[in-house]
């Protein structure tokens, strides 16, 4: 059996150069940052664990993160992946640096904003972006009846339905596999106009959950996207769902996913879903034997 990567590594094994690796599960809600990535100018989640963690071990600079992903201001995680290189002189000069009590003392600090899951010293080929597999996002939409609610809600997109979610699973069945999203994305800033975004959907299905909790509104009920993919570029998961909610509703053709993917073509598609929807909810490593890291029932 492979073993994984990320395991915590024994006080008796080596680690080389003059740093080590460790690898931080955290989630947090985005409604709270500009976003993951590190901006000097705003709070970001990238910001917040950089000033936390030197904070924590007395480090002269803040350390460099690097996640498996970037979400976008408001987008949620339930189990993001960090990887952050400390000074091997730390683990002996730190009772601090011990993995259990570094999770304490960063969660006692950052009260909540963010919430770290597990701290593991890792092998120094282990990379939180380049060594992912797949990451795995969710999407909920509170589906509500005529006229629709104007709900504020973090956590979900309130549109009115009923929805059709055969229609939706059947366009949804056609984003699986590799394809150009050039129609569903944002392009980079730094790529060329006609380059091709190609990414491989492995997993992408719509499903209405029981509100054992009565939560929803009456009338309501919770509609959930799971997708699964190697990678994701900018904005993807928010256009597919408002276009497949689009067809759901009966606004849109059901043949628009498949022309736009052969089109290439956005113009006169919905806005992207309101990020607060989204959440990215598991991360996959090659040895973890395609388990997920994050919660299969939300």
């Amino acid at each position: 059996m492979t073993t994984p990567r990320w395991r915590a590594l024994s006080s008796s094994e080596p680690t080389l150069g003059a740093t080590q690796r460790w690898r931080l599960d955290i989630a947090y809600d985005g409604a709270a940052f500009s976003g993951f990535a590190y901006q000097p100018e705003f709070t970001t989640v990238v910001g917040e664990l950089r000033a936390t963690l030197a904070n924590t071990l007395g480090l002269e600079h803040e350390p460099v993160i690097v996640g498996a992903g970037r979400t976008d201001t408001g987008v949620h995680a339930l189990h993001q992946v960090v990887h952050v290189d400390l000074a091997k002189d730390l683990a002996r000069t730190s009772r601090v640096l011990e993995p259990e009590r570094l999770a304490r003392s960063l969660n006692q600090q950052l009260r909540g904003r963010i919430r770290v899951l597990r701290v593991a010293q890792v092998s120094d080929d282990f990379h939180a972006r380049f060594s992912a597999i797949w990451r795995e996002y969710r999407y909920l939409v509170l589906e509500t009846p005529p006229p629709a609610l104007e709900l504020t809600n973090a956590w979900s997109w309130a549109v009115q339905g009923p929805l059709d979610l055969d229609a939706m699973n059947k366009v949804t069945n056609e984003i699986l596999g590799t394809h150009d999203f050039r129609a569903f994305c944002r392009r980079p800033t730094n790529s060329e106009p006609g380059e091709a975004l190609r990414r491989e959907v492995l997993l992408a299905q719509w499903q209405r959950l029981e509100d054992q909790w009565s939560l929803s509104p009456e009338g309501a009920s919770v509609v959930r996207l799971r997708i699964r993919a190697r990678s994701f570029c900018h904005n993807m998961v928010r256009c597919l769902v408002s276009t497949i909610v689009g067809i759901g509703q009966g606004r849109l053709s059901e043949t628009t996913v498949r022309e736009r993917l052969e089109s290439l073509d956005r113009s006169h598609l919905p806005a992207p879903a309101p990020a607060a929807g989204l959440s990215l909810v598991a991360v996959g490593y090659d040895g973890d034997q395609n388990l997920p890291t994050g919660p299969q029932i939300l």
